[in-house]
């Protein structure tokens, strides 16, 4: 499987930098870079890459604003915010936008690597101070009310040990569709994977039988 990536990020050192080390490895392949927000909503839909790693500050309107507007456009494009800003407003933003994951400037290539490639399985990699704050500011019950009604669909067919394939056929949808919708449940829910997803589903939502 090879994973599309677009890099935005308005410093050319560090765009060009993160192209570079990305596209030195196996299976991820870099559709494009841009540095503003409005080139990077033009790139995914010229270039159709399957995760974003996004700045958040750029000249013009920020990368929270460019998130939200690719969640709701193509939602089955992963966003993940690569950024040195760790405060728990900007986090909370970024979530709230629709990113699947955030990462901090700091970390490691590997990680970056990671977390490109858990993004594109439908997971949400999320730096630890950003999984705290997702835990510390979403009280369950507002997660709960705060998924949509598909979402509550993909999420009870989780629970019962259906596969994106499954889950796919069983509501007439695409594979694609199906990791977007876990995308977001993930970044809703504070969690990095299928697992977390399902274990909260059985505390808070009723299976169908």
């Amino acid at each position: 499987m090879t994973t599309r990536v677009l890099v935005v990020d308005d410093h050319p050192v560090v765009r060009q930098g993160v192209a570079l080390m990305l596209g030195g490895h196996d299976g991820i392949v870099v559709a494009g870079t841009a540095a503003t927000a409005d080139e990077a909503v033009a790139a995914v839909e010229s270039q159709a890459p399957d995760v974003v790693l996004m700045d958040l500050s750029m000249p013009g309107r920020g990368g929270a604003s460019a998130t939200a507007e690719i969640a709701s456009r193509w939602p089955e494009v992963a966003v993940v915010v690569l950024t040195s800003f760790s405060d728990a407003d900007r986090i909370v933003d970024a979530l709230d936008a629709g990113a699947a994951g955030y990462l901090l400037k700091d970390s490691e290539p590997d990680e970056i690597v990671s977390a490109v490639r858990a993004a594109a399985r439908g997971e949400a990699p999320l730096h630890p101070k950003a999984a705290r704050v997702a835990l510390d500011r979403r009280s369950a019950p507002a997660q709960a009310d705060g998924l949509t009604e598909r979402e509550r669909d993909v999420l009870l067919l989780v629970v019962r040990g259906l596969t994106n394939g499954q889950i796919a056929r069983r509501l007439g949808i695409s594979e694609r569709t199906v990791k977007g919708h876990l995308t977001n449940v993930f970044a809703r829910l504070g969690v990095s994977d299928r697992t977390s997803a399902a274990l909260w589903a059985q505390q808070h939502l009723v299976a169908p039988t």
